[in-house]
């Protein structure tokens, strides 16, 4: 099963930028569609954007114009391009793959990393 690793969270000032990078430990029908959740203490986990194979991407509304997703097959990463972060954007970031439709529902990704924490402030 493939192995999710992501890095590159931390502390910004609202109005900055942060990328997050998830290691992908190989390339297989598990990473065919990725992406990105987060979770903020007492609340839902929520999708934050995703990618698939043919390069199609879906963004959620809070952040779509700001956020940008990308895969990074010489590094073998998913990127997650965070700008103009809000203190809202605060959140454990989860990257996920192994989707079982093309919907940023939690429920119907397989393949989970452990998170990094993102922490903006106003």
């Amino acid at each position: 099963q493939v192995h999710l690793v992501e890095s590159g969270g931390g502390s910004v000032q609202a109005g900055g930028s942060l990328r997050l990078a998830c290691s992908v430990s190989e390339w297989t029908d598990s990473t065919s569609c990725m992406a990105w959740f987060r979770q903020s203490p007492g609340k839902e986990r929520e999708g934050v954007a995703a990618i698939r194979y043919d390069g199609n991407t879906i963004f959620a509304d809070s952040v779509n114009g700001r956020f940008s997703i990308s895969k990074d097959y010489r590094k073998n990463t998913l990127d997650l391009q965070m700008n103009n972060l809000k203190p809202e954007d605060t959140a454990l970031y989860y990257c996920a793959g192994g989707c079982l439709a093309w919907d940023l529902a939690p429920d119907v990704w397989r393949v989970w990393g452990q998170g990094t924490q993102v922490t903006v402030s106003s």
